[in-house]
């Protein structure tokens, strides 16, 4: 559990004059002018009080862009909190859960797009908008591997602020970058950082991992899930998704789905509320240190069509006992794929999966000791 505190100022009466000029007092009245006095060179003071807006040539280009991405974006940034129920104790009685995150608007219908985890297991899931009202939102679909889920409000098209795609092909480390989000109930705030890093594995699903991933060293804390990470012209270019962190806060280390990702699943998400992802037709690898050797073909499947093999199983009668065993000096080993090598699972079906139904893949085999490749048309919806 992380406390927020809030700061709060109860000075008593003396301390008034020693802590400054308060929004809306006056200025103290200035000294008579020494006109041998060196002229002030520069802005004029910003004398109209503390709470006038500043001019645009009193902001450094910084504050500038900072200040332009957060105008530009807020809006389309939503808060969202969910309530669920988890069994608990011996005799798993149901225990009231509630989480928070943060999510980006996608169109003028009301579909949202964040992390799975922020909504996963929700019974119950609130969407709170720029302007404080807040709707019931319902599920339309999710993506597991990837993290990613698509939500939906019923808002007026005039509270709905869609963000602008950008294109995270073109990031490149150094570059600025700013998270809005709803760290610990905090709405819509602002941190900037730069790109870290690029191409970063994540482990987000069980054995599979996104290799694409986005490192950041803006700060990004519980409840930044999948809010917007944005460019210095306002554009998505990934969703803050996790931290690396051992206290539960911000470490200056963290990771974001590219907005590359994010454009091809929601879209099939929306359409049929689950990704479509394409069929070699292997069932089961084993992994070794020179590639993937089939362990078990799916019947019918593209590679065995291919005229992939995997093992073979041998019956042998030993007195009037069959005896059967797995011969597995017969089955193909997969060394690359569209000549990217491959050592584990998870390279291979990142590689695949990149791909859609009907596409083809060239398969690096090894089989009996000599190097072929053979070309796979992948299946699928």
């Amino acid at each position: 559990m992380v406390a927020v505190g809030v700061w709060e100022y109860r000075g008593g009466p003396d301390a008034a004059a020693a802590d400054g000029p308060k929004l809306g007092t006056a200025l103290p009245k200035e000294e008579a002018k020494d006109n041998s006095a060196p002229k002030n060179v520069g802005h004029a003071p910003h004398r109209e009080g503390l709470g006038s807006p500043l001019a645009a040539d009193e902001l450094s280009q910084d504050e500038q862009v900072n200040i332009s991405v957060y105008e530009n974006v807020n809006r389309a940034v939503v808060n969202i909190t969910t309530r669920g129920a988890r069994p608990e104790g011996f005799f798993q009685m149901e225990v009231p859960t509630e989480g928070a995150g943060s999510g980006s608007i996608l169109d003028k219908a009301g579909h949202i797009v964040t992390n799975n985890h922020v909504i996963d297991g929700a019974r119950q899931v609130m969407v709170t908008l720029f302007d404080g009202k807040s709707y019931e939102a319902r599920f339309v679909g999710a993506d597991q591997i990837n993290d990613v889920a698509v939500i939906k409000v019923d808002a007026p098209a005039d509270s709905l602020h869609p963000v602008v795609f950008g294109d995270s092909r073109r990031l490149k480390v150094g570059m600025r970058v700013f998270a809005i989000g709803n760290p610990f109930g905090l709405e819509r705030t602002l941190s900037t950082g730069i790109i870290s890093s690029l191409n970063r594995s994540l482990q987000i699903h069980e054995h599979r991992s996104v290799k694409s991933i986005i490192q950041i060293d803006a700060a990004i804390n519980p409840g930044n899930s999948g809010g917007p990470l944005l460019d210095s012209h306002s554009r998505l270019i990934g969703m803050n998704t996790a931290i690396a962190t051992k206290s539960g806060q911000s470490a200056g280390v963290g990771f974001a789905i590219p907005v590359g990702l994010i454009a091809r699943i929601v879209p099939q998400l929306i359409e049929k509320g689950h990704v479509v992802r394409p069929e070699v037709g292997i069932a089961r690898v084993f992994e070794t240190e020179h590639g993937l050797l089939i362990e078990r073909l799916i019947p019918g499947g593209p590679a065995e069509r291919a005229g992939l093999q995997g093992p073979q199983v041998v019956t042998r009668r030993r007195g009037p006992f069959p005896i059967v065993s797995v011969d597995r000096t017969v089955a193909d080993l997969i060394i690359a794929v569209d000549g990217n090598k491959v050592t584990n699972a998870d390279d291979f079906l990142s590689i695949v999966e990149a791909k859609e139904p009907g596409n083809q893949v060239l398969l690096t085999i090894v089989r009996k000791g000599k190097e072929m490749q053979v070309p796979v048309v992948l299946g699928g919806e």
